[in-house]
């Protein structure tokens, strides 16, 4: 039985599944970059429901606290 073998989802690099150190990708380098496309939101999980409005909540901190 041959090992599975898969793309890296960052460079396309083929890797053996079983003995990759960074899988799913093939190096650490590609694993920052995928980590880097995340933290500057060019990916993101879809999502149904819509964000909630930053303005009305800053609207509603603004209000004193009953005490």
């Amino acid at each position: 039985m041959s090992p599975a073998t898969v793309a890296c989802p960052t460079c396309g690099r083929e890797l053996e599944w079983a003995t990759a150190p960074f899988r799913p990708f093939c190096s650490e380098r590609c694993r920052l970059i995928d980590l880097g496309a995340w933290f500057s939101d060019q990916r993101a999980i879809p999502s149904d429901s819509a964000a909630p409005d930053v303005a009305a909540a800053e609207d509603d901190s603004t209000e004193p606290r009953p005490k």
